[in-house]
């Protein structure tokens, strides 16, 4: 049986003209050979599998080839290119600093730097992982790097350059390697697949290069996977049943049902994607990226931050076109706040419905909101007689907002048909109707105004208040403190002077730096409620310390403290004399 090679190794870079995404640090190299300005020490950094040390490779056998190619590539024909290809290169080492992170490793290195390289230039060493070094092997290797030999090259490669010590960056020249770009990772797949005869549709080489996350070696991984699980022909079915990857058609059919606030449908369409093994907060932030993906193609400017396959990018555009950017902006922010609290909710299933149940009532709170007509047109409600009225009795009404103010007429202002008896009842059987309607209407109307408050911040006028109606505020707030078990806050708030500075500025006054601090904790709970109830969001409430009381307590002595506090609290001193203490100062 032949060996199988995985995709990472079979195609990995051997030129710089296919390392894929890295442009900008290819053409810095490819300069740098050119004009014979290389550093002694480099740096790669930057995520997983984006191409460190496989470019690290490859400025090593480029730098020591005796032939470059007129576009400064490695000619992979001289004795050194051959020595490389075959992994028997004498002036190339590698050292994997994760497994080899000690003093005497590093000296060990130290030690063959002395050697002059044997039948080529550059003797270069490749240290990959270079952050785990130990603190005491960075420093044994920092002279070395900053007075190699001449032929001495290092190039170092790491994925978190925050672990660096700063003495070695200052002596290595930084590359920083970007993410792989999707576009970029379907590309190359793609040409895997035409060589290796593989037929794989777009839109599933879109889902692997999205599942790889920004890493190339990762993308090449699930293509492997995926191969395995279906073989010479890639569907876009197969790439997400095999990823566990929810359907981008759910998510068009979710946004449809809600637009259109058919709530049943969506609680059954979610019931749906749950039965298919799909985890709660796995539908929600799938979610919260397609809604964010609508709303990026509201403008032509931001469609380039769309990652998906073409046909994709089309359903996009056409259901962006059914939907406002007031509604995608409150549901990208209720879908966010369901998340941000997801973790901490008991029943996780009914929180993400409770969303949706929100979601469906969002256009009307949005036209509410934004004082529009609860209907685009005045609706004309065609009210039909009774099959015993005449054929030719029909009353015809618009209901608008100004028909819930204007009563419905007396049925004895109706016109006989005939002076018939038949033809009055009917009349009065339409007009009842009607104003059935009508406070059907109204009922609505109140729902949709209850939904609103519960869907949307409306933006109320602020109010102006008087002192006496904070103090009122302010004495409740205390009270709802003492009572939901924070006495000891109540405490002292209740002794602390309040000043008004400005009309929307209060100042409480606190007598130490402890009250201070427990209030910097308890103020996001409280302050935000006094507005509320106050109806002026601009108001300000600053916490003070009084010094001068501070500085006169410390110049009185502790047994006068302790007399003052006896004072205030009798309680105190009964406590030091049914214990019996004895204090001295």
């Amino acid at each position: 049986m032949e060996n199988f090679v995985v995709s990472a190794r079979k195609y990995r870079p051997d030129r710089f003209d296919t390392v894929v995404g890295q442009e900008h640090v290819v053409q810095t190299l490819k300069n740098a050979i050119k004009s014979r300005h290389l550093a002694h020490a480099f740096l790669f950094c930057g995520p997983r599998g984006v191409g460190k040390t496989t470019s690290a490779r490859l400025l090593a056998k480029t730098i020591n080839c005796t032939n470059l190619s007129a576009d400064f590539e490695a000619c992979n024909e001289c004795d050194s290119c051959r020595a490389f290809n075959s992994n028997a290169s004498f002036n190339i080492y590698e050292l994997d600093a994760a497994s080899n992170n000690s003093v005497d490793d590093i000296r060990a290195l130290v030690d063959q730097v002395r050697y002059a390289p044997q039948g080529a230039q550059y003797k270069i060493y490749i240290i990959d992982e270079v952050h785990m070094l130990s603190a005491n092997a960075f420093n044994a290797f920092l002279k070395t790097l900053e007075e190699p030999p001449p032929y001495a090259k290092f190039i170092l490669a790491t994925t978190e350059k925050h672990k660096i010590l700063p003495t070695i960056l200052s002596r290595c020249q930084v590359f920083d390697f970007h993410r792989i770009k999707i576009e970029d990772a379907v590309k190359q797949l793609k040409k895997i697949c035409e060589s290796e005869g593989i037929q794989a549709e777009e839109e599933a080489l879109h889902v692997i290069g999205k599942k790889a996350d920004g890493a190339m070696r990762d993308a090449l991984s699930i293509f492997d996977r995926i191969v395995s699980y279906s073989g010479n022909k890639i569907s876009y079915a197969d790439v997400i049943s095999n990823l566990n990857i929810l359907d981008y058609d759910y998510y068009f059919k979710a946004t449809n049902l809600l637009l259109s606030g058919n709530l049943a449908g969506s609680l059954l369409l979610f019931d749906e994607i749950l039965n298919h093994g799909f985890e709660t907060q796995h539908f929600l932030q799938g979610f919260m990226e397609h809604v964010r993906n609508l709303m990026v193609c509201k403008h032509p400017d931001t469609l380039k931050l769309l990652e998906v396959a073409p046909n994709v990018a089309q359903k996009f555009s056409q259901q962006t076109a059914t939907c406002t950017s007031t509604w995608l902006l409150n549901a990208l922010n209720l879908l966010s706040q369901t998340d941000f609290n997801y973790k901490q909710s008991k029943n996780q299933r009914l929180h993400v419905e409770l969303a949706l149940m929100k979601l469906c009532n969002l256009n009307r709170a949005i036209q509410i909101a934004t004082h529009q007509p609860m209907v685009e047109e005045k609706k004309k409600i065609n009210v039909i007689n009774e099959p015993s009225a005449p054929a030719n009795i029909v009353l015809t009404n618009q209901v608008t907002a100004e028909t819930v103010k204007t009563p419905a007429p007396e049925p004895n202002e109706n016109k006989l048909v005939n002076n018939s008896p038949i033809a009055e009842i009917s009349g009065k059987s339409a007009i009842e109707k009607l104003k059935e309607q009508v406070a059907r209407q109204k009922e609505l109307d109140q729902q949709d105004q209850l939904n609103a408050q519960s869907v949307l911040e409306i933006k109320v006028e602020n109010k102006e208040f008087s002192d006496a109606e904070f103090l009122v505020i302010w004495k409740q707030s205390i009270e709802k403190l003492e009572n939901g078990g924070k006495s000891r806050i109540s405490v002292f708030l209740k002794d602390a002077p309040v000043r008004f500075i400005t009309p929307l500025k209060v100042e409480i006054e606190l007598k130490s730096q402890l009250e201070f601090d427990t209030m910097e904790e308890e103020r996001m709970d409280i302050i935000p409620q006094i507005r509320k109830q106050l109806q002026n969001f601009e108001l300000e409430i600053a916490f003070t310390i009084n010094k001068e009381r501070i500085q006169t307590m410390t110049t009185i002595s502790k047994s006068d403290q302790l007399k003052m506090m006896v004072d205030k609290n009798p309680q105190l001193g009964d406590f030091v004399q049914g214990l019996g203490l004895e204090i001295d100062y």
